[in-house]
């Protein structure tokens, strides 16, 4: 049974152009909660934007980074919208799943084509050679295996997504109403 109270934290993961950035104050208005981008914590420890720490790392060690710095996340009544990556790091992925719930943002292949394009200027951790449309099959298998629930985004609104969150939050023991 999934753990949901008012000393829980909501995670949304997913592909670049999921609309986790965008959704995570829409649900955190909803639930009274403050929200946090991850991706904001990385640069605000390193003082630079994201994609000039992975120009500068390299994709292996910004991931590695990215495991190290969110592995020791700590926060309650908070939505946090993550990088795309953070799968790849396991210690951080299981310190967000003991803080609650994980929210997978699915959209499909073409949508986060259309969206991130090329994925330039985005700070995507994207490997030397790999198209992003490699990097969304690769993530795939990742979102799903971290996700407590998952909502479709390409075909909703982003205040539509997040009420379908908060139904599904609703519906968890330990009910948090507005």
């Amino acid at each position: 049974m999934i753990a949901f109270n008012e000393k829980s934290s909501i995670t949304l993961i997913g592909m670049s152009g999921a609309g986790k950035s965008t959704l995570a104050p829409l649900l955190a208005e909803k639930l009274g909660w403050e929200w946090v981008d991850t991706d904001h914590i990385i640069e605000a420890y390193y003082g630079q934007p994201l994609q000039d720490i992975v120009d500068r790392f390299g994709v292996p060690e910004f991931r590695r980074i990215e495991e190290s710095i969110l592995a020791s996340f700590g926060a309650i009544r908070t939505v946090v919208s993550t990088g795309g990556s953070v799968v790849y790091g396991p210690a951080a992925m299981e310190r967000f799943k003991a803080l609650g719930p994980v929210v997978y943002l699915k959209i499909s292949r073409e949508t986060c084509l259309k969206r991130v394009g090329c994925g330039q200027g985005r700070g995507l951790a994207i490997g030397e050679g790999q198209t992003v449309e490699s990097l969304y099959e690769e993530r795939q298998p990742l979102y799903s295996k971290y996700a407590d629930f998952t909502v479709r985004t390409d075909n909703k609104s982003p205040r539509k997504s997040a009420e379908a969150i908060k139904g599904w939050l609703d519906s968890l023991s330990g009910e948090i109403k507005e």
